[in-house]
């Protein structure tokens, strides 16, 4: 998921910043447009949309932002008059072909050694029925479209011990790639299934338990979030989790975890009160701010390089109804947006209860061209006195509801395309939708805790915002094309944010594309800590070597930010 991932500070006299988006994605200044070409915007710009059946467009025609998209791209602007310095571009390089690996009969080996070690029920095999359902389930085409050895499904968090020992051991010449699934929502290619590889399906690893007091809950990675919700909404509690049905449990979480509550609770991962992890040598540790408290720390933000996490321990809060809303306006309204998008976002006016996504989308099949905004609000108060501006505006399309997080997070996953994975009009690409959207992140979630997770935002000031590119396209062949347009326009934002000194080189680790390098962002010392970390508990970086997918520690000569 590319990610543009630039936090600004919202000032009035910002709007330079979104006319030169503005600009960038729709070619002019007026209130039409269209997306962006391979070598720059479209001179023909499609209609604003009317909905005369009072229903909104669709996924499939104007692709709203989840919490895990098909492809992103996300960039931070920072306050402006406090520049910070730029991560280098030299990231980690990833091979995401989808190839016969050299380690194929190692592979082939560990599958049947571990059918033998775990019941032919556990492991998945190609051509049988619960391969194929395996494949069917990842949220995105390039993912499903990956073909590993076999599935390896652990029920308990002691079959992935068994899995890791027989991965590093005596008899497995080490070359046998692997891949940890946990919701298999992450659309990267090999970030949660490999190529000819071993894939660690952790859904079976999806238990729920409340703490007798009631002040945690203890939940697998394998769970979903609506899943999560579905436990603590009758007894009125909840978590700082995921948005959307179906993502899972862990990869949110150790990437960081953006939440309709984080204004009130910070990132997902402040939340986690403990860490259950198999190490690289098979060992299981519980980790906390007591018991190893380096690697409690590394796990928030530090995603797939120490170890499989196979349960977290969540703090709860209490939590009724949610008030929540979606509206649609036209293009003709973007100025006064922009405003009070720019008010009500500084740090000073921002209500700790609200929670919003403020989008321009565009679809190629419907030739139309919206604002979107997705607004919550954790009180049940209709039409909170916080979004009244907005909502005050003309609009195509507006809906509102009371409702408690599992129906919220349920109703968003319905509205998410069956295999959108393939998931800017580019020139002889057919079929495109795409959206730019920016969330708000106020320093209540991103200072809260700052000090106590690997994000490296501990020195940020003032309210941040992620920008984040969306785009869905259907066919294969086209993907090259959509990502080389998407990186061009990348680099443009990024300049004319560099420009106007809103840049901010953190990049959110969950939206970020494969040629981005979210890690670096988190700076020097986060970095050096992290790399120190690994050393200790994975010397022999089975989590680096054997474990391509997902975003891996810079090593080497990395001199920091």
């Amino acid at each position: 998921m590319p990610a543009l991932a630039q936090l600004l500070k919202i000032h009035v006299v910002e709007t330079s910043f979104f006319r030169s988006l503005r600009s960038r994605l729709f070619g002019s200044g007026d209130d039409s447009g269209s997306g962006p070409s391979e070598e720059g915007c479209r001179k023909e710009r499609p209609k604003v949309a009317s909905f005369s059946s009072g229903q909104p467009p669709q996924r499939r025609e104007y692709y709203e932002l989840a919490d895990i998209t098909p492809l992103n791209t996300q960039i931070m602007a920072s306050e402006k008059g406090q520049r910070q310095p730029v991560s280098p571009s030299n990231g980690i390089v990833r091979s995401v072909e989808v190839s016969q690996h050299l380690g194929e009969n190692s592979a082939e080996h560990l599958c049947e050694t571990l059918i033998a070690l775990l019941g032919p029920d556990k492991v998945s095999l190609p051509e049988s029925g619960a391969y194929n359902t395996s494949l069917a389930s990842y949220f995105s085409l390039q993912s499903s479209a990956v073909h590993p050895m076999c599935f390896v499904s652990p029920q308990t968090t002691g079959d992935v011990s068994t899995v890791i020992k027989s991965l590093t051991s005596d008899d497995s010449d080490g070359s046998c790639e692997f891949a940890i699934r946990s919701g298999g929502h992450m659309w990267i290619a090999d970030s949660s299934n490999a190529p000819g590889g071993l894939t660690i399906d952790l859904r079976g690893l999806n238990s729920i338990d409340l703490s007798a007091d009631k002040s945690t809950v203890s939940v697998g990675v394998g769970a979903v979030w609506d899943a999560v919700y579905a436990k603590l909404d009758p007894i009125g509690l909840s978590v700082a989790g995921g948005r959307i049905g179906g993502v899972g449990v862990g990869g949110l979480t150790l990437g960081g975890g953006l939440s309709y509550f984080g204004p009130r609770h910070g990132w997902t991962c402040d939340t986690v009160s403990a860490f259950e992890v198999v190490l690289a040598d098979g060992s299981i540790v519980t980790v906390s701010e007591q018991h190893q408290p380096d690697l409690f720390h590394g796990l928030r933000g530090g995603l797939n390089n120490f170890g499989i996490v196979t349960r977290v321990d969540l703090k709860t809060f209490d939590q009724g109804l949610l008030w929540f809303a979606t509206t649609y306006n036209p293009l003709s309204t973007i100025d006064e947006h922009i405003k009070i998008f720019a008010n009500i976002t500084t740090a000073e006016n921002y209500d700790e209860n609200a929670s919003f996504i403020a989008g321009f989308g565009y679809s190629q099949a419907q030739g139309l061209s919206v604002i979107n905004n997705q607004l919550a609000y954790t009180k049940p108060v209709e039409n909170p006195a916080y979004y009244q501006k907005l909502l005050g505006l003309p609009s195509v399309f507006n809906s509102s509801s009371i409702a408690n997080m599992t129906t919220i997070a349920q109703q968003g996953a319905n509205l998410l395309p069956s295999g959108a994975a393939r998931l800017v009009k580019i020139q002889g690409v057919s079929g495109l939708t795409w959206s730019l959207s920016m969330e708000p992140l106020p320093p209540g979630l991103y200072q809260r805790n700052a000090k106590a997770n690997a994000l490296g935002l501990a020195n940020r000031t003032g309210t941040r915002v992620v920008c984040l590119l969306t785009q869905a396209w259907p066919k294969a062949e086209d993907d090259e094309r959509v990502y080389a347009a998407v990186a061009a326009l990348v680099a443009a934002i990024e300049e004319a944010a560099r420009s106007l000194d809103v840049y901010d080189p953190y990049i959110y680790l969950n939206y970020a594309a494969p040629w981005q390098d979210p890690i670096s962002s988190y700076g020097d010392a986060s970095v050096r800590q992290l790399r120190e970390l690994k050393a200790r508990v994975d010397p022999n970086g089975v989590f680096t070597h054997l474990v391509p997918g997902g975003f891996k520690i810079p090593q080497g000569n990395w001199d920091g930010v």
